[in-house]
């Protein structure tokens, strides 16, 4: 059943949230009102690593995004330490087969559809700053390569 909503509500995991000095719509006996969510933060380790290895470059920022935290260059992500654990990398479009083909990343996949340019890398595949390392230098090469935003 799809519930319509008021100006000053968001509609969160089948429940209203009341943004000001908006009235509630629906009720918590409505089975869509209970949800648990697991939240899972980013592995701070991992995005300490990525700090590291990408040093004082004066185009970094950091962003969170998708639970994560990313980190842009010239405003274009290139790398985050991912809220699904492991790395999400930023690659050319064009060489993504030949990555997957040639290591265990995955391809990052956003409401059921891959997203081409876009690698998972499991934690367990970046024990190590040279395993990790190379990840780094794919995204932000990758980013470098893309006019600044």
């Amino acid at each position: 059943m799809q519930q319509s909503r008021r100006r000053g509500e968001r509609q969160t995991c089948g429940r209203t949230e009341l943004l000001g000095d908006a009235r509630p719509t629906g009720s918590a006996a409505d089975p869509a009102a209970l949800c648990t969510i697991a939240a899972m933060a980013y592995d701070e380790e991992l995005a300490g690593r990525i700090r590291q290895l990408i040093g004082s470059d004066p185009e970094l920022t950091e962003k969170k995004m998708f639970g994560g935290l990313a980190f842009l260059i010239r405003g274009n992500m290139a790398i985050a330490a991912s809220s699904e654990g492991g790395a999400m990398v930023r690659v050319d479009p064009a060489q993504s087969h030949s990555l997957l083909a040639t290591t265990k990343a995955t391809p990052v996949n956003m409401r059921g559809r891959d997203m081409p340019g876009w690698l998972r890398v499991s934690s367990d595949d970046l024990p190590t700053d040279d395993q990790l390392a190379s990840w780094v230098e794919i995204g932000t090469g990758y980013a470098r390569s893309l006019p600044p935003k």
